[in-house]
């Protein structure tokens, strides 16, 4: 009969919430597999038995990271208005995912990481996420909306003016009272301009 798992998803959960609590609060360089097992209220056998290293923990991160966009972007409900989708894909997902979770946006989606090799380990998850994306910007397509440009070129300039508005309000440079207008702004008119020859 096999051993069972002495550490589950339910302490891996923890540790990752525990660890973007101090990524957040204090930076990456405070991450030590210690203070992350500390503040979980486990061993740092549980790290390394799930994570293997502090570097894993990262790598762990940015795949969470790229795991939330994803999951914003199925749950959220289709139109019969591929472009109204885009608009609260960018608004009610990208920017609430860097709102709530900043210390994960700088890691998963800027790649601000010690080491910029750990990135190819949440790759998958970015692909997962962007695979999501990509779906939402065929509607448009399909729905001759998107002029004469690839679904890949609308999707990469979807994803940098929402990686440039989610980092400029992180910055606080986006007046507070009217940062989701200007979001909401922002992408309906890239979106309305890929209808344009």
């Amino acid at each position: 009969m096999a051993r069972p798992r002495e550490h589950d998803e339910r302490t891996a959960a923890a540790l990752l919430h525990a660890a973007e609590r101090i990524a957040e609060t204090e930076g990456l360089e405070a991450l030590t597999v210690r203070r992350v097992a500390a503040t979980a209220g486990t061993t740092t056998r549980a790290v390394y038995s799930l994570f293997t290293s502090k570097e894993g923990l990262v790598v762990a991160l940015g795949a969470r990271g790229f795991d939330i966009l994803r999951e914003g972007l199925t749950s959220l409900p289709a139109t019969a208005d591929p472009a109204a989708d885009l608009v609260e894909a960018g608004v009610t997902v990208f920017r609430r995912f860097a709102l709530e979770h900043p210390a994960l946006y700088r890691i998963s989606v800027q790649r601000l990481v010690p080491d910029p090799g750990l990135a190819v380990g949440f790759r998958p998850s970015a692909q997962d996420a962007l695979a999501e994306l990509t779906a939402l910007m065929e509607h448009l397509h399909l729905a001759g909306l998107a002029g004469e440009r690839s679904v890949r070129d609308a999707v990469i300039a979807f994803h940098a003016l929402c990686e440039g508005l989610a980092t400029l309000e992180l910055r606080s440079a986006l007046p507070a009272d009217r940062a989701e207008r200007l979001w909401r702004d922002a992408l309906a008119s890239l979106v309305r301009g890929f209808r344009a020859d």
